[in-house]
């Protein structure tokens, strides 16, 4: 498994593409999970600058792994709009070289949502993820609370729904803490989800009771709580039986989901314990096939 930074852990530092691209490499990641924020300043105001740096990220061998933003496809959308928010999308990924775009299922719970309603929500998706593959870019859609995909049992259900509707327009961006805050073992949701597992995101909690500082009003707040958040080793969930398991995609992306403070700090500390796992994984690997 590769790995990657994401530019979210700096949404209120003042830190330069150029210096998170340095930073990256420095620490030894294999790419950046650009932010759509992120992504549509440099696109739109810092161009010129911004392909220097997409330059130098190159040379040093990484790319941008995936653009992640947020395009509505709830049942109330105006699905026209949101289809010219996925063209943007679209072109910003195209332009920095990121072969994935992740968004959100809706924005309402499945519990919360009648059958016809999450059809819509999936079809629109598809919509959307065709939108994408014509282009080159995967559409990938998140676990996550207060969406459609927000427990293990109803993402594999919709992502079965997806592919019987247009195969592979929808993967899945695979959020090992939301299912397990949905009362998912990770490993379990591993191999249930596998077929549609298209990118990982990896964070951890101190204790179950803590979650809800990754809730959106607290967790984009400057001033929000960060309370229980801490490295990935040392929180309620175990993630080396899953690392066994992912460490065998030689081409899929593991993101670090650091909200917390010090990001580069902690973003180092946790480029070493993850990279570890994950050679110490293959090698056990390698020994087995011996």
């Amino acid at each position: 498994m590769k790995t990657a930074l994401c530019t979210i852990s700096f949404r209120h530092q003042l830190v330069s593409f150029r210096e998170l691209a340095e930073l990256a490499a420095r620490l030894g990641y294999d790419g950046i999970e650009l932010w759509g924020a992120h992504a549509a300043q440099l696109h739109e105001l810092n161009r010129r600058q911004a392909e220097e740096d997409l330059a130098r990220l190159r040379a040093h061998g990484l790319g941008i792994s995936m653009v992640s933003h947020y395009v509505d496809i709830s049942p109330e959308a105006d699905f026209a709009a949101s289809c010219d928010s996925c063209q943007r999308l679209i072109e910003r990924a195209l332009w920095c070289g990121a072969p994935r775009l992740r968004i959100f299922a809706g924005s309402r719970g499945s519990a919360e949502l009648d059958g016809g309603e999450r059809r819509v929500v999936i079809e629109q998706a598809c919509e959307l993820g065709a939108l994408c593959r014509e282009a080159g870019v995967q559409l990938l859609l998140e676990t996550h609370p207060a969406t459609l995909l927000d427990t293990p049992a109803m993402a594999a259900e919709m992502m079965r729904l997806a592919d019987a509707l247009r195969p592979g327009a929808a993967l899945l961006n695979f959020d090992a803490l939301h299912l397990w805050e949905a009362g998912g073992e990770p490993s379990a949701c591993w191999r249930a989800l596998k077929p549609w597992i298209g990118y990982v995101h990896l964070k951890n909690i101190d204790r179950l009771e803590h979650v809800g500082v990754f809730r959106p009003d607290i967790v984009y707040a400057a001033g929000g709580s960060r309370e229980g958040m801490v490295a990935l080793g040392d929180g309620a969930i175990d993630y080396e039986p899953l690392l066994e398991l992912a460490a065998g995609e030689p081409e899929l992306y593991g993101s670090v989901e650091w909200f917390g403070g010090d990001p580069a700090g902690m973003l180092a500390r946790e480029s070493v314990w993850l990279r570890g796992r994950i050679a110490r994984a293959q090698a056990a690997a390698a020994g087995a096939l011996r």
